[in-house]
């Protein structure tokens, strides 16, 4: 029998679907609210990269592919997750001060740091362990970072070699550093990464150790799931190539200190920059001990449970380095107007890990395309609302 579709008694079956135990089941599961299909500000669910709206669109597609525990261990904060909140949290602290009457549709988005030029002030955190998000690991990310022309900065626990990377990127990237207590083994990278001509190393300070509850609740060990791949004879996930052929130290890092940090700058010709640095005083440390560069960072909230965020951090670090050395911030950015905030409170850059990770678990290189082109344009319009013409002007009149 033909019968008429009835509007009407379809959007009810769609909205007892995002009401249903099963789909708010499964988005507990996952830790997130369910999608209200309903909201036009809530993420939806989308099956092209080019069809996202903004960041969140490409985690909603995101979870769809990841393993849960995959997913929990991108996701996951410290503790109870205090500080993983108010990386977030922290942004509503500050509101903006937009100028009228400018004529802003030509903008200059560009930034200089270390003598190179880049067309936004956005760049890729170092995040390890990629090929839990695609069977490809860091390789479409350093394919992005080449179109989009954004620095990009390897991790210590890469899935692939920094020679492969570089490759795919079509120049050296920034290398991050995670020291091991194994003096000869802190050496051995850094030369190789050195060889292999990163001008920048990010040395992490901000993880002695953490404690990681989420991730305790996903153990590999108990999980049969996991045990295919992570069982110590499955053979299928090797020792991190970054460490092949040296001795790696599994312990906590609370031995590192400045005389440590003194000794890698003393073997290297790369910069140096500190990634972790939270406070004035050891900001100015930073200064004494000749550092080139500084990261505001706490690792995503995954290190420490301050309940302080980044952006909260940001501007007692950018007053003692006082324009001396360039200052980086990264933790929890999601919008055109959190990078914007940012550089009016003074950073030179910001720089972007969960998005990114996010558009290459969904859709590989091309969502991570998407999300510094996103990034982009959402940056681009509140610099025209503000009315500034390129990033020298966006300043603290900009903000309070």
């Amino acid at each position: 029998m033909n019968k008429s579709f009835d509007p009407t008694n379809r959007r009810a079956f769609l909205r007892y679907l995002a009401t249903s135990p099963a789909i708010l089941g499964a988005s507990r599961l996952w830790g997130q609210p369910a999608i209200d299909i309903f909201d036009p500000y809530a993420p939806q669910l989308i099956t092209r990269a080019q069809d996202a709206i903004n960041v969140f669109d490409l985690h909603e597609a995101a979870k769809q592919k990841y393993l849960p525990g995959h997913y929990t261990y991108m996701s996951m904060g410290t503790d109870g997750g205090g500080t993983l909140r108010a990386n977030r949290e922290g942004f509503k602290k500050y509101q903006l001060r937009p100028r009228r009457l400018i004529n802003s549709r030509t903008l200059d988005t560009s930034i200089e740091l270390f003598g190179q030029r880049y067309p936004t002030p956005i760049m890729i955190a170092p995040c390890g362990h990629q090929k839990a998000f695609h069977s490809e690991g860091e390789i479409p990310v350093a394919r992005a970072a080449r179109t989009r022309d954004t620095e990009m900065v390897l991790s210590s626990v890469t899935s692939l070699a920094v020679e492969d990377v570089i490759d795919a990127r079509g120049k050296p990237v920034w290398y991050q550093l995670y020291v091991d207590e194994k003096w000869e083994t802190t050496r051995g990278i850094v030369k190789r990464v050195e060889a292999a001509g990163c001008p920048v190393m990010a040395i992490t300070v901000d993880l002695p150790i953490s404690n990681r509850e989420a991730d305790m609740r996903h153990r590999r060990a108990d999980n049969p799931n996991c045990q295919g791949c992570h069982a110590p004879n499955a053979g299928v996930i090797p020792l991190k190539p970054m460490y092949r052929g040296l001795e790696r130290t599994f312990s906590d890092r609370s031995f590192l200190d400045w005389e440590y940090v003194d000794r890698i700058r003393d073997i290297t010709d790369m910069k140096v920059v500190i990634k972790g640095i939270v406070t004035s005083e050891d900001a100015e440390l930073a200064i004494e001990h000749g550092i080139d560069g500084v990261i505001v960072s706490n690792h995503g909230g995954r290190a420490e449970d301050s309940g302080r965020s980044t952006i909260e951090s940001l501007a007692e670090v950018v007053d003692a380095i006082n324009g001396r050395i360039p200052v980086i911030v990264d933790s929890g950015f999601r919008r055109g107007t959190d990078i914007f905030k940012a550089l009016a409170l003074g950073a030179d850059a910001i720089a972007i890990g969960r998005p990114y990770l996010w558009g290459l678990g969904s859709f590989g290189q091309e969502g991570v395309e998407t999300v510094l082109d996103i990034l982009k344009r959402e940056l681009e319009i509140v610099m025209k609302q503000s009315g500034t013409l390129n990033i020298a002007e966006i300043n603290s009149n900009y903000i309070i």
